[in-house]
């Protein structure tokens, strides 16, 4: 079987992989081009990267093969994993590698940002002793934002307590009782901005993140703030930076990372005296390079040998029968996930999980689990969310979950329900099965309200009040607005009582139906979630 290793990984790493006589490890000696890579890979079956080879859709249809793709490293951004999973190809990465150097090279930036340690030395490499200019700041009794408690954010938050710093998180899924039990104090970001003296950004670039330090943002920020961003450069809106840094709003800022690399070598960032400017080394360590090459080499060895499934962002770790049987319900719990992630507040600590009917039989119910975290989790800017890693990123959350196999009588033949806790408080909850067969699923219960409806595509949920014209006056309403009604559940408690009802739309209401239909003062929690 023959092994391309495509960009450079730690030798112990490719030892590992040559130590195997089924395997023929071929180590390039350079990265090569698209272009380059298509003639070599017919006959490939795994492939190693790292960050600076791109693994795209033609490489992977030239590659015939290819059966595993081994990321040393995190961020999938350079493999078309789409393609990949169209092709029956696995791809693996080495997520626990590069957080400790990544903590590191971050609180690097916030010392040498509060002592000025990079423009002293130059200033001295030029003949200078200029004490005065280099005057800083201790660390110690100042306050520090972390964006994103994730692996990262959260080692840097323990360095930062061990230094005497108070920490303040922004993290919209973490909890009260997860961020007391790290030290930290949970703050939305608006109060983080007042007051943080340094803020450091440890998040993923999402649609939500991509620009969001920006103008806007360095106005609420306390005067002289200090930044370090040691994750997505695009996450700094960088012409915004240069003018907080000019005008003074931004006293400095340590960049690790930038909207395009190699950073250009006319950009203004190079010569502005304010910033602290290294070539993207967050992973750029001994220890986290051999890290990363000898797990990826254990994952690569693993599969192809053994057929195990490890660390990969595409599949789920089970074996052929199994997953046949249980492959119906990861669709179901994936929407069951991701329409409760859409209708429950962001905060939340636990979520139970019940398996019942013949689904309390099924011999693993894990697979099931992490498909209803991976639907309900998908609201959170993680990066790397795949359900390999999304129990771990539910812990780093603060959410607990609770599974069930339950012997009590079903109305239904199979059971799957979820229900999502802060606290003591049930927020809200929601059941589904199956109707006459795996592939017709079906949301039977929310919120211990009964209802029929397919969990796809666009959903129109409310509460109204149980009167003649309801369902006649939402109908015109939408037909309106050319918004055609697909289905239509109605329930209700008692006659005259409360009822929920639930449109399967071909479309998203425009923001002005959806307002009038709130103004109407029998209808209430008007909600549009899309699966």
């Amino acid at each position: 079987m023959k092994i391309l290793v495509c960009d450079p990984i730690s030798k112990k790493g490719i030892a590992l992989l040559q130590q195997r006589p089924e395997f023929q490890v071929v180590v390039l000696d350079k990265r090569l081009s698209e272009a380059e890579l298509l003639p070599i890979v017919a006959d490939v079956v795994a492939m190693v990267v790292r960050s600076e080879t791109r693994i795209t859709k033609l490489v992977l249809e030239a590659a015939t093969q290819l059966r595993v793709v081994g990321r040393a490293g995190v961020g999938v951004d350079n493999i078309d994993v789409e393609a990949a999973t169209q092709r029956g190809v696995v791809v693996m990465n080495t997520p626990g590698g590069n957080t400790i150097t990544t903590a590191e090279l971050s609180f690097a930036m916030l010392l040498n940002l509060a002592r000025k340690v990079p423009q002293a030395h130059a200033s001295m490499t030029a003949g200078k002793w200029d004490r005065k200019q280099f005057s800083g700041v201790e660390l110690a009794g100042k306050t520090l934002g972390v964006l994103g408690m994730g692996r990262i954010g959260g080692e840097v938050a323990k360095r930062a307590l061990a230094f005497g710093m108070r920490v303040l998180a922004y993290d919209p899924f973490l909890t009260e009782a997860r961020a007391k039990a790290m030290g930290v104090w949970l703050v939305d970001l608006d109060d983080l901005y007042r007051d943080a003296d340094f803020i450091t950004v440890h998040m993923p670039v999402t649609e939500q993140t991509k620009g969001m330090l920006n103008t806007a943002a360095f106005a609420k920020m306390k005067p002289k703030v200090c930044l370090v961003n040691c994750a997505r450069g695009e996450i700094i809106a960088e012409d915004d930076l240069l003018m907080a840094l000019d005008s003074g709003k931004v006293s400095a800022a340590a960049l690790d990372v930038f909207s395009v690399e190699p950073l250009p070598e006319a950009h203004p960032f190079r010569k502005h005296p304010g910033i602290i400017l290294t070539p993207h080394l967050g992973a750029s360590t001994a220890e986290a390079q051999e890290k990363c090459g000898i797990e990826v080499a254990e994952v690569i060895a693993g599969y192809l040998l053994t057929g195990e499934v490890r660390n990969a962002v595409n599949l789920p770790y089970l074996d052929a029968k199994t997953y046949e049987q249980v492959k119906p319900y990861l669709a179901l719990g994936e929407k069951l996930g991701r329409l409760l992630a859409q209708l429950t507040p962001s905060q939340v600590d636990r979520m139970h999980i019940t398996y019942g009917g013949k689904a309390q039989e099924l011999p693993n119910i894990d697979p099931i689990t992490r498909a209803v975290l991976q639907g309900f989790l998908s609201r959170v800017a993680v990066k790397e969310l795949n359900n390999i890693n999304v129990r771990s990123i539910a812990a780093t959350l603060g959410i607990s979950v609770e599974e069930k196999r339950s012997t009590e009588p079903v109305t239904f033949n199979e059971w799957l329900h979820v229900q999502i806790f802060r606290g003591a408080e049930k927020l809200n909850s929601a059941g589904g099965t199956f109707f006459g067969s795996p592939d017709n699923p079906r949301i039977v219960r929310v919120h211990s309200q009964a209802t029929e409806f397919v969990p796809f595509g666009v959903v129109l949920l409310l509460n109204n009040k149980d009167r003649p014209g309801i369902v006649g006056y939402l109908g015109t309403l939408l037909a309106r607005h050319q918004v055609n009604i697909a289905s239509m559940s109605l329930s209700r408690d008692t006659v005259g009582g409360h009822a929920l009802t639930v449109l399967n739309l071909d479309s998203v209401p425009p923001g002005e139906v959806l307002d009038e239909i709130r103004n109407d003062p029998d209808i209430t929690n008007v909600q549009v979630v899309q699966l």
